[in-house]
């Protein structure tokens, strides 16, 4: 019998993030396809042993530990990631740094070390994390160094593709819009932001739900998507398909 939709049966998924948000309902929503999910966070919240994913040594100790325990890894989903925000005049260098390694490296670390484990699955999939950040401007969120990074990600995905191909490692991107998260609901979506009314911008009239963004990554990673790579599938309710909008 041919498998069921997002089907990932016996496959070993590592997923970064899985503390809270997007990541914890890809955690379950993969489980649920039948993989056996490896996850990691800075701050864990099942008594795991935490992980930094900016700390490049930390980073290649859990991925090849997960390699050792389950025989191999087949999916990497790079969700994981953190920001701060502020206008070009007003960033610090510290701030620049602290995107860069909090949304690049995060990303960067964890495709760099199970790169040698995919190429050795016969169902390897990458999927990292963009943003509607990385495709347009905002009035009136000011995040320069964000756009910058989130940028990064959505090129990285071109490039990992075409170094991935010939090894059958498909790498494609999801890029949120407004999602209702932990974080989210603290800064963007707070009472006194400008973005708080956002869902009147959005076509589809509200925010997005973790689970959405998750269930597309779980499309990408799995083989209903095996002719996919390299795409960058956007996951924002038509937000940045529409002019005007609030952004």
């Amino acid at each position: 019998m041919p498998a069921t939709l997002g089907s990932l049966d016996g496959a070993v998924v590592l997923i970064t993030g899985t503390a809270g948000g997007q990541g914890a309902a890809a955690d379950r929503l993969f489980t649920e396809a039948g993989a056996k999910v490896v996850g990691c966070d800075v701050r864990p919240t099942d008594g795991s042993e935490p992980v930094d994913l900016t700390d490049e040594s930390a980073v290649r100790r859990w991925v090849d530990a997960a390699a050792e325990e389950h025989g191999g890894i087949d999916v990497l989903y790079a969700n994981a990631g953190a920001t701060r925000f502020g206008p070009l005049e007003e960033i610090t260098a510290e701030d620049w740094d602290f995107n860069l390694r909090h949304e690049l490296d995060v990303v960067f670390f964890p495709v760099k070390h199970a790169w040698p484990h995919l190429k050795a699955s016969d169902r390897a999939a990458v999927v990292l994390v963009g943003s509607t950040a990385g495709i347009t401007g905002s009035m009136t969120n000011s995040r320069v160094a964000h756009t910058v990074t989130k940028g990064g990600v959505v090129a990285m995905t071109k490039q990992l593709a075409a170094e991935g191909a010939p090894y059958g490692i498909r790498v494609n991107c999801v890029s949120p819009g407004m999602i209702a998260t932990p974080a989210t609901r603290a800064d963007l979506l707070a009472p006194d932001h400008p973005m708080r009314d956002i869902a009147r911008a959005i076509p589809l009239s509200r925010v997005g739900d973790p689970e959405e963004v998750a269930r597309c990554a779980l499309f990408l990673a799995s083989p209903d998507a095996s002719y996919v790579t390299g795409a960058h599938l956007v996951v924002d309710g038509g937000w940045s398909s529409v002019l005007p909008g609030v952004s």
